[in-house]
Parts: C-alpha cells; sequence; structure tokens
C-alpha cells in the first residue's frame, strides 16, 4: 500500500484562505491514488508444468507472486465465501494427445489430491485427499463440500471439507474431466471424454440421476447464471451441446465452425453472453444465448488457449494460454488482446475473486 499523504495545515485562526487551499489540495492529492493492491480483483493462475500458482493483479495488470503447491496444478475453483481457493494437484505424468502412455513414468499418487489456499495469506492451509488423478474441482453452494473428477479412475469424488473426508465416490464415465454444479446447487455435471456423455449427480446424496449424450470429447461446463442451460464444450466435435435445465429433451448443438476446439467456457454474470477458448485453435468466440446461442464474434486470443474467466462487468475476458506462459487480457467490445502476463509454466486454469 501508499504511504498515507501528509498535508501541512495552517493554524485555523489565521488566513482561512489558506486553509480552504491547503483542504483543497488534500482532496486531490488523496482523489489521485490509485486503489490500494488489497482491495484489486485478483486473477490466479495454475502453472501445470511449474507446479506453482500465479496472483495477477487484474488492476495494475502484473504478476505479483507465485506460490508452489505441487504436481500438475490443474482445476480450480473459489469458495463462495471467497475465502478460500481449491486446486486439483495430479502425480499422473502428463499424456498429450499422441503420446504413447507405456512410455510415460509410473504416477505419483503421494502427489494427488487438492490444495486448499487461504486467500487472506496466500499460503496453503492443507491438502486434501480427493481420490486418483484429480483434473477439475467444484465447489457447493454452501461451501461445505466438493466435487473432484479423478481422471484415470472414471469417478466423481465427493468431499466433506470440514472433516476432510471423501464422503462418495461414483462412477461417472471414462476419462471425467469438467465439473460443475448447477446454479440452484442441486446437481453437480461432470463430462466423460471418453464416452461423449454428461453425468448429472445429485449434490445432496451423491445419487447418479441421468446421463446425457453430447458432441464428441466433451471438456468444460458453464451455466447461465439463472440455470436455464448449461453449456458443454466437446473439442472433437468443434461444437458446443447445450442442454436444457430439465433436462428432458436431447441436447443441442452449436456448431463452431471448422477447425475449432473448444475447450473452456464461462458465462458473463448477467447471463448476455458465453465465451469459449479454443485451444489449438486460438480463438476466444462469443456466444449470444438471447440470439438462439449463436457464434457473435471471435477474437484471436493466443497460443493454445485454455482456462477462462470473465470480470464481473463483462467487459474483460482473460485466457491461459500453455505454450507461451503468459495470460491474455481481452477487451470485449474492441475485440482485441491489450496485454499478455508473464506467468509460469504451462498455464491451464483460471479463477477470478474481483
Amino acid at each position: 500500500m501508499l504511504p498515507p499523504v501528509s498535508i501541512p495545515r495552517p493554524r485555523a485562526s489565521s488566513q482561512p484562505h489558506l486553509a480552504r487551499a491547503f483542504a483543497a489540495a488534500a482532496c486531490i492529492a488523496i482523489c489521485m491514488l490509485p486503489d490500494s493492491p488489497s482491495h484489486a480483483a485478483h486473477l490466479y493462475v495454475t502453472n501445470e508444468e511449474s507446479g506453482d500458482l500465479s496472483v495477477i493483479d487484474t488492476g495494475l495488470r502484473q504478476e505479483l507472486r507465485r506460490i508452489a503447491l505441487g504436481k500438475r496444478p490443474r482445476g480450480i475453483a473459489v469458495s463462495p465465501d471467497r475465502r478460500w481457493l481449491y486446486v486439483a494437484l495430479s502425480g499422473s505424468p502428463a499424456a498429450p494427445p499422441g503420446v504413447d502412455e507405456n512410455t510415460l513414468p509410473p504416477a505419483d499418487k503421494s502427489a494427488d489430491g487438492i490444495a486448499v489456499i487461504d486467500v487472506t495469506t496466500l499460503e496453503v492451509a492443507r491438502i486434501l485427499v480427493a481420490g486418483s488423478d484429480p483434473e477439475q474441482v467444484a465447489v457447493s453452494r454452501d461451501g461445505h463440500r466438493i466435487f473432484v473428477a479423478n481422471e484415470d479412475a472414471a469417478r466423481l469424488s465427493i468431499v466433506d471439507v470440514d472433516s476432510g473426508r471423501v464422503v462418495a465416490s461414483v462412477a461417472v464415465g471414462v476419462e471425467p474431466e469438467g465439473v460443475a454444479v448447477s446454479p440452484d446447487g442441486e446437481r453437480v455435471y461432470v463430462t466423460a471424454e471418453a464416452d461423449n456423455q454428461v453425468f448429472v449427480i445429485d449434490a445432496r446424496t451423491g445419487a447418479r440421476l441421468t446421463a446425457v449424450e453430447v458432441g464428441p470429447r466433451p471438456r468444460s461446463i458453464a451455466f447461465l447464471p439463472d440455470g436455464s442451460r448449461a453449456y458443454v464444450t466437446c473439442e472433437n466435435g468443434a461444437s458446443v451441446s447445450v442442454l436444457s435445465r430439465d433436462l428432458t429433451a436431447p441436447a443441442r448443438s452449436v456448431d463452431l465452425g471448422a477447425g475449432m476446439r473448444p475447450m473452456g467456457v464461462v458465462a458473463s454474470r448477467d447471463g448476455s453472453r458465453v465465451f469459449v477458448s479454443t485451444g489449438r485453435s486460438g480463438m476466444v468466440l462469443i456466444l449470444e444465448p438471447a440470439a438462439g446461442d449463436r457464434v457473435a464474434a471471435s477474437i484471436e486470443a493466443g497460443q493454445r488457449p485454455w482456462g477462462i474467466a470473465v470480470s464481473a462487468d463483462g467487459r474483460t475476458v482473460y485466457t491461459a494460454n500453455g505454450p507461451s506462459n503468459d495470460v491474455s487480457v481481452i477487451d470485449v467490445e474492441s475485440r482485441r488482446v491489450t496485454m499478455r502476463v508473464r506467468v509460469g509454466s504451462k498455464p491451464w486454469g483460471l479463477a477470478l475473486i474481483d
């Protein structure tokens, strides 16, 4: 924080015109001070290869610090009270497309878990056991449970945060990845990459309610704020599958165009726009729910944008760009990247607290 401004004060009994001038000067000086960093919005970036978390001040648009976490931090979620960050860690070796998994080193299961980070101190408070190979994580609406996709085990772990215990483990299909809690807090949606399905789980009981067919290789999920639709990115289908609230109708497919590789997805907080990162296609696409989810715009974002976040006012989008080790800051109205912020190695997931 900047030091307090000290303005000399003349005696009240002499030269009142000077007193008024000093008061005006004090007002100008104080009003020109930038916001204190403690009140600024912060973006949190998981760096998969360097095993740490970058903290970015979105006002200053610079990295403030990095926090060591462990092996392969990927998915990240914020508690409802914005006090805690939950980051999925995995000791399984990275296996990008085309890699022969028989050539990879054995998994280090002792490194699997969920890092719990205190936002106020930026320290790792504890590591929660949360099943094998955690990839993405979501938090219940009351903050007492987290839901973790266990990629290599084909399961969803439900963890009681207070006790630190896994209270349920649910079969959800092959290679689960994306996890999201419905806005009403009643259901958990999980994508199964290899099965081309989204599994729907009762958030309270852990019961599996249904499975919905979606496009090829579903990755991430985002809801409109009113819960009326869920958007599922389907990487190998160049599409987004749109699920209705009641799940009675088949998923509707939105074609994103040839060559698109949709990965991350986030809705603006007023529900007017849905933003999709497209990985190797290098773009961010803007969908408009009020116009039948048409693709309204495309923006050159960076190298393989994956994690994605949007500001509270919907004017700024951020993407994590793995190969270039940076985060793009995108102005939505001008449709351009205004800055790139350097972070750790292979940034993956993003969480914004503003």
